[in-house]
């Protein structure tokens, strides 16, 4: 059976966490070394399984998104030209900005526009930022307002944000505004909305975390995009999290390495907690913590974020999506017939009121949420009065397994 959604606000319900590069340069790194992530973190923040009150068969909201916004033809889905855009207006990114190398996809960008740029002669725009640039505007604009559309396109940027802003993808590069201060900045758009404050806080903490010690320890998480693009089919499949596999990077060693890359198809619980061969995304993660000087609250605060994120990969803790789903298979009204009735509905939306409330909810957060002094073991610092060594050691060990 298929379902239609009346509206694409029905499912317009993802969090976005904004990134700050100190450059161009950064912006690019984290842009591509932060697409490779984004599915693993969509599996991980799957919280859609319910839609126009039936239980359906997939976790997340992305290709709900991307269909209500898919704007092709007839003739554009059925019979593409060379310049037919091969994907919905809401799809995984179709380039990386830092490496050609595992840009494998070849998506088609207006060359004219292409041309253009590359013959201005501006220093920070290189073939990659070029094809990028010229692939959004491959697209037709979707969007207007009435009193903005006669503007001096030397002096104002609204133009070309109306269309970036429009191509939503699970990475969105946003160069600095005309006449502001401020610099160049990523988007990471694949975070499902939580059931509480606690939970969007960790997941939105882990992704800032990961993309300091990404930068503090020139991590190498590329892979071809073609593989990303699986991920992200993957990922939204029932219980990924612990079902599926996914396409990673082994050999995450110093991005001026060029060695080939070793990748394997892992389970969520392997990238993020590790493997006999692989440290693990938290542990890298919390090198950076340990290497970081903080007062232990706020430390400890952040571990127990990275707790949450590290017993959602193991299973330990469910996702939002398969406590959903136990709860309605579980209700008292439920018939075993994909029907969440409004009596149902009811009951599922006061019992979500409840927890964002304080509710305890061991299935969704075990006991991280009424910690008092937050105190994890894997966080070290003077405040459990251990030696400086250990603390060295740790980070040690991490960079010995990225050198």
């Amino acid at each position: 059976m298929c379902l239609t959604a009346n509206a694409n606000i029905a499912v317009f319900h993802v969090t976005c966490t904004m990134f700050q590069a100190c450059d161009l340069d950064e912006a690019k790194v984290l842009y591509d070394q932060l697409a490779v992530v984004s599915p693993i973190v969509m599996a991980l923040s799957a919280g859609s399984p319910i839609y126009r009150g039936y239980l359906c068969d997939v976790d997340c909201r992305w290709n709900v998104i991307s269909d209500s916004v898919d704007d092709r033809t007839y003739e554009e889905l059925h019979n593409p030209e060379p310049k037919t855009p091969r994907n919905s207006r809401y799809s995984c990114i179709n380039s990386y900005l830092k490496s050609e190398k595992y840009s494998d996809v070849n998506p088609p960008y207006d060359h004219d526009l292409y041309e253009m740029l590359m013959s201005a002669n501006v220093d920070i725009i290189d073939s990659l930022l070029a094809k990028h640039i010229a692939h959004i505007f491959n697209r037709d604009p979707i969007s207007a307002f009435s009193n903005r559309v006669e503007l001096d396109d030397e002096q104002d940027t609204e133009h070309f944000e109306s269309l970036q802003s429009s191509n939503w993808q699970n990475m969105r590069f946003k160069p600095p505004p005309a006449g502001t201060d401020i610099g160049w900045r990523v988007e990471f758009r694949t975070i499902e909305a939580q059931i509480t404050d606690f939970e969007n806080a960790a997941f939105v903490a882990f992704c800032i975390l990961l993309s300091r010690a990404l930068a503090s320890f020139k991590c190498n998480f590329y892979i071809p995009l073609s593989l990303v693009q699986i991920n992200m089919e993957r990922a939204q499949k029932r219980d990924a999290v612990l079902q599926e596999k996914f396409f990673f990077r082994k050999n995450i060693q110093c991005c001026k390495c060029d060695c080939e890359p070793i990748i394997a198809e892992m389970t969520v619980d392997e990238i993020i907690n590790g493997s006999e061969d692989f440290p693990g995304v938290c542990r890298i993660i919390r090198a950076y913590i340990n290497n970081m000087d903080l007062e232990f609250v706020t430390a400890a605060r952040l571990c127990s974020y990275i707790t949450l994120i590290q017993k959602r990969a193991s299973g330990e803790l469910k996702t939002t999506a398969r406590w959903m789903r136990d709860y309605v298979k579980n209700h008292h009204l439920y018939q075993n017939d994909s029907v969440v009735s409004e009596e149902l509905t009811y009951d599922f939306v006061m019992e979500c009121d409840a927890i964002t409330n304080g509710k305890e909810c061991h299935e969704l957060l075990g006991t991280l949420r009424k910690k008092s002094d937050f105190q994890d073991k894997h966080f070290r610092r003077d405040s459990y009065h251990t030696d400086d060594k250990e603390i060295e050691e740790e980070v040690n060990g991490v960079l010995g397994i990225l050198e």
